[in-house]
């Protein structure tokens, strides 16, 4: 252990040893290039290099646009460094950053799929820089400039943006000019100031700062009201002789000269600097409610307790993830090249910088998503003095900023591909957002033909009221919430909900409804015959959200309804088939998840109903899974497995799935199937064509009937954890007479809203809207 180690405290060697281990294992480093073809026999290889390789290289050659068709160029940025100011460590050379430059490299692919070669250059000259820089137009279709010091960085931006037509982007100056000025707005806005009146007094005339402060001023900020300080104090007139020209352009007649000077008065303090410069007795002399951005790291100019203690009127944001309002370049860099490589981009222009500050600072006043409330668990996150900015993990970023810029960039007239239909551009972007949103889309687009009431057993729980806002955002039905009306109210402004009683929304108080005697009435009709009396009809009707939702679908006050969040699946379930019942066209009920895979999009049934069903039973639950398969605009192709394959085994499992496909192929011919298979065989034409003579499936299976509840269950949550990173859809319930879905406790918020679609989108084809 060194001589530092052994000075650090507790839990910042804790840090140090889980940080060191996470970048050594399981594999060294952050990132890793991996093919996206495949290359598995000799086609593939005679296609991916010689001979077929020439064909794209002669194209690009007559058109050099088609390298976007044809190479990864398109979606691949450089992040480019010389180590000379890395993060808060300084000066500690190109190959010590490398280990930032990777994690920038994950964030651009975590959070907006851009991949990205990270490239250490060990060169200090600026325009020897420029030069090795620009000789990489060729492989990149961006560039982001990292860690690289004042003022040389300035310089080697403007000699490459002049010189180049891909986007160059400096980070260190614009993502942290952007973020900050996003919080300067939602800042001047609480404390309703002009921006046009308010007096900056900035720490700082670094990269950094320097782009603060030029970026503020585009959007309002007057230049003669912005004040810079250095280490050598006020950036004044009397200096001029020994400024670079890019402090320069600040240099005021002024008889200030500290940096306490400025700040007496100052309306926004701005700190790009070094920990503590701002004092307590600074803050003091601020005017009112002064707007604090102190983005040193990872220590700031000021401890937001320290000027609070002081100055309670105060705002202050940070570059420190454990105080609110951390102005974290990650809301930015990742979605403006999103957006300029998307649009073809030549160039970062100012209109989409400011574009970038406005959807930011336009996303902190929305309500939290649930990714957001779900990370941040216990955190009101609700627009005001302690949240000027959204989080790194609103996933709602890239649909906001992405959009804005390509469309600044075709206003600016950089864009050599304009996107000319942006709200589909939009929702391509959903991709980044939901893995289900594709998926989704025909299911989406059915509950939209006409809007259909979905009442929701447990209204009263932040997950459906979550959801619930995205179904009225997004027009996929009308929420019928089944709860107190007190609780819902009181939840849905803690959660910071825009949903109307009464208008967006209609509430079941099951203590206290009009129609409790219609309803228990009906109940009893219903279940009189099972034994139960008027005054048990009561009670159950009371006690039981499920059995009222049932309710409200089986007399026509619900077109379809959803339970299941709180309780067990068989409860739930057995209230549904007791109220709502069975199709006549079916033999029972059966359910069906839907598992979104890298490489596959997989049903598997029946996941929680049927121990043991019988070769007529499992073709009723395919007959069905058919049926639910082509609402997602899928073909079918179903696959009954089993550990045998065409008659490797006699044991009753394989002889039941042989006589279930017999059957099947009998009644349905017209779609492909085949049975009994082993999993591989069923997902695997290769395997079919290597083991097995005369199979009937053209291409892969996506609906994998299983012999029982228990392989059914035990497969779907398998590949649910290790290969489809618990991306579901369901459970669905197949066989029901009105639409009717019972789902889990482990329900997220995006799957409540998926199956809120389907149900709506299934009472709409029952009803023959669609």
């Amino acid at each position: 252990m060194n001589q530092e180690s052994k000075t650090l405290s507790d839990a910042e060697q804790a840090l140090r040893l889980a940080a060191l281990e996470y970048h050594r294992s399981p594999s060294r480093g952050k990132i890793a290039v991996t093919p996206t073809k495949p290359l598995s026999n000799q086609r593939d290889l005679s296609l991916a290099y010689s001979p077929g390789v020439a064909y794209p290289c002669l194209d690009i050659q007559a058109d050099p646009s088609l390298a976007a068709e044809y190479t990864s160029r398109g979606n691949l940025v450089g992040v480019i460094t010389n180590g000379t100011a890395v993060l808060g460590l300084g000066d500690i050379g190109p190959l010590a950053g490398k280990p930032v430059m990777e994690g920038k490299g994950c964030l651009f692919k975590k959070f907006a799929g851009v991949d990205v070669f990270d490239i250490e250059l060990n060169e200090r000259d600026p325009d020897k820089l420029v030069e090795i820089i620009a000789a990489l137009e060729p492989t990149l279709g961006g560039i982001n400039l990292e860690d690289i010091k004042a003022p040389e960085c300035f310089y080697i931006e403007q000699q490459l943006s002049a010189r180049l037509n891909i986007p160059v982007f400096h980070d260190d100056q614009h993502g942290t000019a952007i973020i900050s000025s996003a919080a300067l707005v939602n800042a001047l806005e609480l404390v309703n100031k002009k921006i046009d009146e308010v007096k900056i007094a900035v720490s700082g005339a670094g990269a950094a700062a320097i782009a603060c402060v030029t970026v503020m001023e585009g959007l309002g900020v007057r230049h003669e009201n912005i004040f810079l300080a250095d280490s050598k104090g006020v950036i004044h007139a009397a200096r001029l002789g020994n400024l670079d020209a890019s402090k320069a352009r600040f240099a005021h007649e002024t008889d200030a000269r500290t940096l306490a000077d400025i700040v007496n008065g100052a309306d926004v303090f701005l700190g790009c600097s070094a920990p503590g410069v701002l004092t307590a007795e600074m803050v003091k002399t601020m005017a009112s409610q002064p707007i604090i951005l102190a983005l040193a790291n990872p220590e700031p100019e000021i401890r937001p307790e320290l000027a609070k203690a002081v100055r309670p009127d105060c705002i202050i944001a940070t570059g420190r993830s454990d105080y609110p309002n951390q102005v974290n370049n990650v809301l930015c860099f990742p979605y403006i090249f999103r957006g300029a490589l998307d649009c073809g981009a030549t160039k970062i222009t100012e209109a989409m910088k400011l574009a970038c500050v406005h959807e930011i600072a336009a996303l902190a006043k929305a309500e939290a998503s649930d990714e957001v409330a779900a990370a941040y668990s216990g955190k009101e996150l609700l627009f005001g003095p302690d949240y000027l900015i959204p989080t790194p993990f609103d996933a709602r970023l890239i649909l906001r900023i992405a959009p804005a810029v390509a469309q600044a960039a075709a206003e600016s007239g950089v864009a050599t591909r304009p996107i000319e239909d942006l709200a589909a551009y939009r929702e391509s972007l959903s991709r980044f957002v939901y893995q289900t949103g594709m998926f989704m889309k025909p299911v989406f687009r059915a509950a939209k033909a006409q809007l259909r009431r979905v009442a929701f057993a447990e209204g009263e729980d932040e997950r459906v009221l979550r959801a619930a806002q995205t179904a009225v955002d997004e027009g996929l039905a009308h929420p019928i919430l089944i709860g107190r009306p007190e609780i819902i109210a009181s939840r849905l402004q803690k959660a910071g909900l825009r949903l109307q009683v009464g208008q967006d929304v209609d509430i079941v108080n099951p203590e206290n409804d009009s129609r409790f005697r219609q309803y228990w009435e009906a109940y009893h009709h219903i279940m009189g015959r099972n034994g139960t009396t008027p005054e048990a009809a009561k009670v159950s009707v009371r006690r039981s959200n499920s059995i009222i939702a049932a309710l409200m679908v089986h007399l026509g006050d619900a077109d379809a309804m959803l339970c299941g969040m709180i309780g067990r699946f068989d409860n739930h379930l057995r209230r549904i088939k007791d109220v709502i019942g069975v199709r006549d066209d079916t033999e029972g009920l059966a359910t069906l998840n839907a598992l979104i895979l890298e490489n596959h999009t997989l049903f598997i049934a029946d996941t929680y109903i049927h121990e043991d069903p019988d070769p007529e039973g499992l073709v009723s639950i395919a007959q069905m899974a058919v049926r639910e398969v082509q609402r997602f605009g899928l073909p079918p192709k179903v696959a009954f497995l089993s550990h045998s394959n065409y008659g490797s085994s006699s044991r009753p499992s394989a002889l039941k799935m042989r006589k279930a496909t017999e059957l099947f192929k009998q009644r349905f011919p017209e779609i492909e199937c085949d049975g009994e298979l082993h999993g591989d065989a069923a997902l695997s034409a290769e395997v079919r064509s290597r083991t097995l003579i005369g199979n009937t499936l053209q291409s892969d299976a996506n609906i994998l009937i299983c012999p029982n509840l228990d392989s059914a269950n035990i497969l779907f949550n398998v590949l649910k954890e290790v290969s489809g990173h618990g991306t579901t859809i369901g459970p669905i319930l197949m066989g029901a007479a009105a639409p009717a879905y019972v789902l889990t406790p482990s329900s997220t918020v995006r799957r409540i809203v998926n199956m809120t679609a389907l149900a709506a989108a299934n009472a709409n084809v029952q009803a023959g809207s669609i």
